[in-house]
């Protein structure tokens, strides 16, 4: 079986799995809204209202940024938002962050193959401390302490991730770095957090 089989599958247990759990309770762990009368979950993320509709197995999109989540970023929304929905608690941040790499496990995500593009970033915006909050803000996030730049974004409503900026100088290139809240260890499995956090770097590029 493809890689890919292997995500349709799981995005369609996901679908099965949302289908039969109480929708009211799952929209309040998840920081969702429901809506009887469509049947459909409204969920925030980057900026963007979409809509999960478990009885038709689709995405709703009402926008352009709602259809870059589930086109261009598909591989990494669709399931993700799906296994969120189905996983979320509704327990409050802790305000710890946490570098995924640290994570129990996360050395097999975050390197290698599966290394996130974090080096892109910190390229594109070595200089440009402007256009890196701004895009940040575009894409729902707000101004942080952290680094030279921080920007908080919220790829799901209760997983915020940190991406964090470092300004080239006469000294040292520019870098950058993800952290998370850590409860998103209680919210979703590591693969996912991976995807989440892919979704997040390629959003800012």
């Amino acid at each position: 079986m493809s890689k890919t089989d292997n995500f349709i599958s799981g995005e369609q247990k996901a679908w099965l799995m949302l289908a039969a759990m109480d929708p009211e309770l799952t929209a309040k762990n998840a920081g969702a809204v429901y809506d009887s009368a469509s049947a459909c979950f409204l969920i925030k993320s980057l900026g963007a209202i979409v809509g999960i509709a478990p009885s038709k197995k689709e995405f709703i999109c009402f926008d352009d940024r709602g259809r870059l989540l589930t086109e261009r970023f598909g591989y990494f929304f669709r399931l993700s938002s799906l296994i969120y929905m189905t996983t979320a608690k509704d327990i409050n941040l802790t305000g710890r962050l946490i570098n995924p790499a640290g994570m129990k496990g996360g050395e097999i995500y975050f390197r290698g193959s599966h290394v996130l593009p974090l080096d892109k970033i910190a390229l594109k915006y070595e200089s440009d401390k402007a256009a890196f909050l701004s895009r940040g803000i575009e894409l729902g996030g707000s101004e942080t302490s952290y680094g030279n730049a921080g920007i908080v974004l919220h790829p799901l409503p209760r997983v915020p991730v940190y991406i964090n900026l470092w300004l080239k100088d006469e000294e040292f290139p520019a870098r950058c770095d993800i952290m998370f809240d850590s409860t998103c260890e209680i919210q979703l499995p590591l693969d996912i957090i991976w995807s989440v956090a892919m979704m997040s770097v390629l959003a800012m590029l």
